[in-house]
């Protein structure tokens, strides 16, 4: 998923499939969480949450992601609550 990091090192949004619906996030931290699995610690803005509010913090496991798209809208930079080297994960590959 290197296009991950591409997307956060160009600080764009991505979109994807995630269980079957669609979201929009703000890509912040990307690895291998503590349990081993492929993972993205981003900002959902737009999509489907069934948390129920957006914008917000959410973590994705990448083998249920499809469809990812880097899109040519951008954002300015680390959200507030953001965390470098972030505990949930056990290798970070790239982050802002």
């Amino acid at each position: 998923m290197s296009y991950i990091c591409q997307a956060i090192s160009d600080l764009q949004l991505i979109s994807f499939i995630y269980d079957g619906h669609s979201r929009v996030v703000e890509p912040h931290t990307y690895g291998v969480d503590t349990k081993g699995h492929r993972a993205l610690r981003a900002y959902q803005v737009r999509g489907y949450t069934k948390l129920g509010q957006l914008p917000a913090w959410r973590f994705f496991h990448v083998d249920r992601i499809s469809g990812l798209t880097i899109l040519q809208e951008t954002f300015a930079g680390p959200r507030d609550g953001y965390k470098r080297l972030d505990a949930a994960f056990d290798t970070i590959q790239c982050q802002l």
